[in-house]
């Protein structure tokens, strides 16, 4: 063996009870009850004791097994002064009951002691707490000294065989973590490379078919622009005006699509002051802000996008409030206005296509809500979405 197995802690994995298999776990907790019930019978099952020494005996059993416990916890922190402490005061209460005259009591928990220290501290202070024990059961055993040393053999063997099975254990449970990892890393890179495939795709056709509609509706303005004064004249230049309006919001649009596709997206408060530069709005950001995933941030996005063309659109000069809240586990988003709002105009479809069942359907793909109605005077729309 070397220097570093002789000093080094069995894993965290090997020592704890989350990585063992349900049978494995029944087992275990089954021949811990078993040795309780032998200790228990052993002990007070030919009325020796009288009634008070029976009540102080299982108070000193319940003792032991909260100590057994502590070690437990201490030896899986990786502790090492409290765990031998607390090896040394179960060994202590060991001789108090074989000095009580409860000797099969004694003899579980030397033997307990001994096999625990094996299997769950460095073997460079494990060897000498089994020892110690041992030794303490080899000198009250009366079954001679050849079966007590084969006893003694036998337990450290166990308490050695029982580490090396939590470290293949420990072992097992490392590998598995590192696989998943793996497989999780892979299926993350897969999904971003899908996803530049998707963004160059919608670059090379979409966002490259809008610019050249903008490249053609300007120079059709300034055609008709040349042309004299008319109503015909004045109804042409108005539809191509707003077309050339509609297809530079399309290209905006298609960018901030690429963009979260690429996960390049700006932060969103940054977006939000964007989005009420040109209105009579405030903009408010509680919380400690952190980097949103692209999923909750084209949320937020898409969603205070239209709810603010829909003040535009039916409550016309209103005064808008938007907040953004960072939670710890999520996001909240409010947008209200201050009224004059028309009668039945809640969230119903927009010139972007939403509408207030597209939000929803949105904000509840990402495991979040959103809610709109009629507030005071005015109208909110308030969303939460997991980030």
């Amino acid at each position: 063996m070397t220097h570093t197995i002789w000093t080094t802690w069995p894993s965290r994995e090997a020592l704890s009870e989350a990585a063992r298999s349900r049978p494995r776990a029944v087992l275990a907790w089954s021949v811990r009850f078993g040795l309780l019930a032998a200790l228990l019978w052993g002990t007070f099952a030919d009325g020796r004791f009288g009634p008070w020494q029976t009540a102080l005996g299982l108070m000193g059993v319940l003792g032991c097994a909260v100590a057994a416990r502590a070690f437990f916890r201490t030896s899986l922190d990786h502790r090492m002064w409290p765990s031998l402490g607390l090896l040394a005061l179960l060994s202590g209460a060991a001789f108090g009951a074989q000095q009580v005259g409860a000797g099969s009591a004694a003899t579980v928990l030397w033997c307990g002691c001994a096999v625990v220290s094996m299997e769950r501290l460095p073997l460079v202070a494990g060897l000498p707490a089994a020892a110690v024990a041992l030794g303490a059961y080899a000198a009250v055993d009366t079954d001679g000294w050849l079966n007590t040393a084969l006893t003694a053999v036998g337990l450290a063997l166990t308490g050695y065989v029982l580490r090396l099975d939590a470290e293949a254990r420990g072992n097992a449970q490392r590998l598995l973590a590192q696989e998943r990892a793996a497989r999780a890393a892979e299926a993350e890179t897969a999904a971003l490379d899908e996803r530049a495939r998707i963004a160059r795709e919608i670059h090379d056709v979409l966002a490259h078919s809008l610019s050249a509609q903008l490249v053609h509706l300007e120079a059709a303005r300034l055609l008709i622009e040349r042309e004299p004064a008319g109503e015909f004249r004045d109804r042409v230049l108005e539809r191509v005006v707003a077309a050339r309006s509609m297809a530079r919001e399309g290209l905006a649009e298609t960018r901030q699509a690429l963009s979260a596709l690429r996960g390049e997206v700006s932060p969103v408060e940054d977006f939000l002051c964007k989005l009420v530069a040109a209105e009579p709005a405030e903009v408010n950001v509680t919380g400690e802000r952190r980097a949103l995933s692209a999923e909750a941030s084209q949320a937020v996005r898409r969603v205070a996008q239209e709810a603010l063309t829909n003040v535009r659109k039916h409550a016309p000069g209103a005064r808008v409030v938007v907040r953004l809240e960072y939670l710890p586990d999520e996001v909240a988003l409010e947008v209200r206005d201050s009224g004059g709002r028309e009668p039945g105009s809640a969230l119903t479809g927009s010139g972007s296509g939403y509408g207030l069942p597209g939000m929803r359907e949105r904000a509840e793909l990402l495991g979040g809500t959103l809610e709109a109605g009629s507030y005071e005077e005015g109208f909110v729309v308030s969303l939460r979405v997991p980030a």
